[in-house]
Formats: structure tokens, sequence, C-alpha cells
């Protein structure tokens, strides 16, 4: 079994590292600012005070609302009296959602690029390697770090944005209308396994790369799929849905078991080394 002890002292050392690095932290903090206050605030606003039917492109929006209206159990948006009714629900409920896997995404891609590739950059990794800690206690260690920070973020991400739909919304319905079950699945099951995946995916970037930068540019590439369920969700092609989100998280789930399965085969100390030199 894992020292406990151990694996704590490698997490709580890699998140101050973090902590202590205005560069690696200021961006962490700024996209869930952005994807959970500015921007749905203040399109949610605009979507709440103008007069849509001045809005040319409008018509164009209808046929996408017509398309969940009363799936998944949600209300029939053509019974709502307004459009902007329906405009703020929408955004409120659907457009944003895949926004929100950007967060662990990036926190996770930061934090286990400074941890693996950021260390050989410093010299420091093979010291680290060299202690009496096993390999398994460093890989649970550093993979905390990252996940932890991801998963924090992401809540309060998610509390904020809470705030800012119901602060918005409730004068129009008379009601809290967010979370609902998508945002719900979302949460409590893609991001975790979306988190463990971009940590998993960065440390196998870590062992090829000579430096933070290369791992980071390359396992931000993680964010093209999720740009394409944000286009999915725009366009109407594909809603997240609870059954689709459940698949996706499914699916992830059985790729994260193969990465650790081969992530398994470097619990040896030379055997990790080979693939830093």
């Amino acid at each position: 079994m894992p020292d406990k002890k151990a694996v704590w002292t490698i997490a709580k050392k890699d998140i101050y590292a973090v902590r202590a690095s205005v560069q690696l932290w200021l961006p962490m903090l700024i996209v869930p600012l952005l994807m959970g206050v500015v921007l749905p605030g203040g399109l949610l606003i605009a979507s709440r005070l103008l007069d849509l039917s001045a809005l040319g492109n409008f018509e164009k929006l209808l046929p996408l609302l017509q398309s969940v209206s009363g799936s998944g159990g949600q209300p029939d948006l053509t019974s709502m009296p307004t459009d902007n009714h329906r405009l703020v629900y929408y955004l409120s409920l659907y457009m944003f959602a895949p926004f929100f896997l950007l967060i662990p995404i990036m926190s996770s891609s930061i934090i286990t690029a400074n941890s693996f590739a950021g260390e050989k950059e410093r010299k420091t990794l093979e010291g680290l390697l060299y202690t009496p800690i096993t390999m398994k206690e460093l890989f649970l260690g550093k993979m905390l770090a990252a996940f932890v920070p991801s998963i924090l973020l992401t809540a309060g991400a998610f509390a904020a944005y809470g705030i800012v739909v119901d602060a918005v919304a409730y004068p129009m319905f008379g009601r809290l209308i967010f979370p609902n079950v998508s945002w719900l699945v979302l949460m409590l099951v893609v991001v975790p396994v979306v988190s463990v995946f971009v940590i998993l995916i960065n440390v196998f970037i870590s062992a090829k790369v000579k430096g933070f930068q290369e791992a980071f540019q390359l396992g931000g590439l993680v964010v093209l799929p999720v740009l394409g369920l944000v286009v999915s969700q725009a366009t109407g092609l594909l809603l997240l849905s609870p059954l689709v989100l459940l698949v996706i998280g499914a699916v992830l789930l059985v790729i994260n078991v193969f990465l650790l399965q081969s992530l398994a085969k470097w619990n040896e100390r030379h055997t990790f080394l080979e693939h830093h030199v």
C-alpha cells in the first residue's frame, strides 16, 4: 500500500510550487472567472433585456431552441411567454456546459506539465526519483496535486455560474432553473474523468518532451475535442443530454483504465529515467 503521508507530501510540494508562480496560477483563475461569471453574465443579461425581435439573425436560432423543447424532461420552450425566456433558458442550461470542460483541462495541463516536464527542465526530477519514495507514491502524489485543484476550480466556477444564472433567471421564471440533471452529471461524472484523462495524457507527454512549454502546448491539444462539443452544442448537432454525458464519461473511464495500465510499466526508476534522457 502506498504511504499516504508520502503521497500528500509530494502533492503539497507541487501545489505550493504552483502557488509560488504567478505565471501558473493566474491563468488558472482567469479561465474559471471568464467561464463562470463574465461571459455568461454578460450574455444572459443581454438576452434578458434586449429586444430579440429586432435582431435579424434571431430567427435562425429558433429551430435550435425548438430542438431542445421538452427533451430530457425539460420544459416545453414553446410554452414560455417570450423569446427572451427561451434564449435565457437555452444559454443557461445548454450552451455553456461544454465550456466548463475547459477549466479542468487547462488547470490539469498546467500543473501536470509543471510537475513532470517542469521538474525535468529544472533538473530536479532525477533527484526526486532517487528518494526513498516508491514510483507509485510519486505518480499518485503528482496526479493528486493536479486533480484536486482542477476539481476545486471547476466546482468554484460551477457555484459562481449557478449564482449568476439564477440571479438573472429567477425574476423571469419565478423559480431556480439551475442546475438540471445534465449539469449534475457533467460535474459529478464527466469533469472528474476528464481531469484524470488530461493528467495521464500529460504524464506521457512530459516523459517525452524537454520542458514545460512543450509539454503544455502538446497537452493543450486535448482542448480540440471539447471545441467540437462546443460547436455541436451551439448548432444543435449533439446536445449534451444526461445520456450523452454518461456515454462520454464511460468512454473516458475505459481510456483512463488503459492509460493507467500502460503507466504501470514505469514501476521501476530506471525505466522511467530512460524516458527522460
